[in-house]
């Protein structure tokens, strides 16, 4: 667990691991699409400024999503809600609203919507591996707890090691997984009020340091869910170009008669694909609570996306985009 990077000298600010891993994937989804896009007829302003505006809705929805998932934690203090610094976007909520201004761009100028939801899809999973990372070095977006061999322990404090020291109603946990004595509680001051809970790690003993540290109290062994939310993300990535290369290619001939290869089919393989993976990732994951017949918002979620995206696979077979000829790449004369 790393959530600092650094921090800028002579300055009170602090450049966050979290932030950022999402820059990082964000230039890495734009770069990517720009060079996927070079035989599409799109005028490279045209990718940049829809980047831009669906980067500033993914933040917005993904943190408005979070808002309205966690409300009850900012009733007290609504000023909050703007701190995203301090953590707290959910993914979903942000690929929902990224899409949606990125479709609404490219229907005003009169784009070829299909073929840059293709690409785009191709990039979103480039900046998902990326941003898992992210969540991985902030400690958010843990897993259960595990004995297999590549698990994980975060330290002292973490939102994971919180988690099992208290009983979760919300995901069928009457008692903590973590057993902490008494005397590793207390009070303390944050933000104006005194509240009781878990001192912090400068507030122990020595003796208790070392128990929280390599003792019978540190944080339980958990899944790297956040590891295999970007390992899944990698190969989701290679998997959806090798698919649009075959829509590519499909295209190209006069003949374009192949089964699921039309424009727009690998944003379509896009929602499935990631809906079905998600879906299954959240049996190992721990953080969040369990709503709608026993399963997380996510993975409601993720069932949703997977029929929407099987109805888009439908449509976009059945009805295939007359566009017109792509522009000829530089290579070629």
């Amino acid at each position: 667990m790393y959530p600092e990077l650094f921090k800028i000298p002579f300055t009170h600010l602090t450049v966050y691991t979290y932030g950022a891993m999402l820059v990082v994937g964000f230039l890495s989804a734009i770069y990517l699409i720009r060079r996927l896009s070079r035989d599409i007829t799109l005028n490279p302003a045209h990718i940049t400024n829809a980047a831009l505006y669906a980067l500033i809705a993914g933040i917005a929805g993904a943190r408005l999503f979070y808002v309205v998932h966690y409300f009850e934690s900012f009733k007290d203090n609504l000023l909050s809600v703007f701190a995203i610094w301090s953590g707290g976007l959910e993914l979903l909520g942000g690929v929902i609203a990224a899409i949606s201004v990125i479709i609404l761009y490219m229907r005003r100028h009169k784009l070829p919507i299909r073929k840059y939801l293709d690409i785009l899809a191709i990039a979103l999973m480039l900046a998902l591996a990326f941003g898992r990372i992210g969540c991985f070095f902030r400690g958010c977006c843990y897993g259960k707890p595990t004995d297999l061999p590549w698990a994980i322990r975060f330290p002292y404090g973490s939102d994971a090691y919180i988690s099992q020291i208290y009983p979760d109603p919300q995901r069928n946990r009457p008692e903590p997984q973590l057993e902490l004595p008494e005397d590793f509680f207390g009070y303390y001051e944050k933000d104006g009020q005194i509240l009781y809970g878990l001192k912090k790690k400068e507030a122990l003993t020595p003796e208790q340091k070392d128990m929280v540290t390599s003792g019978p109290y540190r944080c339980l062994p958990v899944h790297p869910t956040q590891l295999y939310s970007s390992i899944n993300a990698a190969i989701l990535c290679m998997l959806l170009y090798l698919f649009w290369r075959r829509t590519k290619k499909n295209n190209s001939n006069r003949n374009n008669g192949k089964f699921l290869a039309k424009d727009g089919c690998t944003f379509a393989l896009m929602l499935i694909l990631y809906g079905i993976t998600r879906f299954l990732i959240e049996f190992v994951r721990d953080d969040n609570p369990y709503e709608f017949d026993g399963l997380t918002i996510s993975q409601n979620i993720s069932i949703v996306l997977v029929i929407l995206g099987t109805i888009l696979m439908v449509i976009f077979e059945k009805y295939p985009f007359k566009s017109t000829p792509s522009r000829p790449s530089s290579n070629q004369k």
